[in-house]
């Protein structure tokens, strides 16, 4: 079986997890726990808590009644939406796409000596001022070498990142 952190791993490339699990840290008041992480990632590739337990090998009714008491309530609390009703477990990746933690586009591409390039685009604005177009982009460029890895993170066009 996969480890943990292997499982629900399409949500790494399409989401900005390392600064979700912060902030839902601060939102619960200490770290997520492995579960949670990994309940969250499957809900962030799509699955619903039925198929996050089935994919997992849990109790569907287990699965249920944790992420009602854990996740749930964190991504209520990050997003300012505590007063609101869970209408459906799709308000999850909703609310957290809206705040931000969806990543716009997502790329791996090849450098010359083969090591693999991972480009996330996190946020993009453009905006018109002057007869000028501003386009503001968020990137992150995770580069690995043979025993390093490289993060470029918020690369700003105008020279203020």
């Amino acid at each position: 079986m996969a480890s943990i952190d292997e499982q629900f791993k399409q949500a790494t490339t399409q989401w900005d997890l390392e600064t979700l699990y912060t902030d839902l840290a601060s939102a619960k008041g200490k770290r997520l726990t492995p579960v949670e992480k990994l309940h969250l990632r499957g809900l962030l590739c799509g699955y619903s808590p039925t198929e996050i337990a089935e994919k997992l090998k849990k109790n569907v009714k287990g699965v249920e009644v944790d992420l009602c008491n854990t996740l749930y309530k964190y991504v209520k609390n990050l997003v300012d939406k505590s007063d609101e009703k869970m209408e459906n477990w799709r308000n999850i990746t909703e609310w957290l796409e809206e705040a931000g933690y969806k990543n716009l586009v997502s790329n791996q591409f090849q450098l010359s000596d083969d090591s693999p390039v991972d480009l996330l685009v996190k946020k993009a604005n453009i905006s018109f001022d002057n007869n000028k177009i501003i386009v503001d982009i968020n990137l992150r460029i995770v580069a690995s070498s043979s025993s390093e890895s490289i993060i470029i993170e918020n690369f700003n066009t105008n020279g203020k990142g």
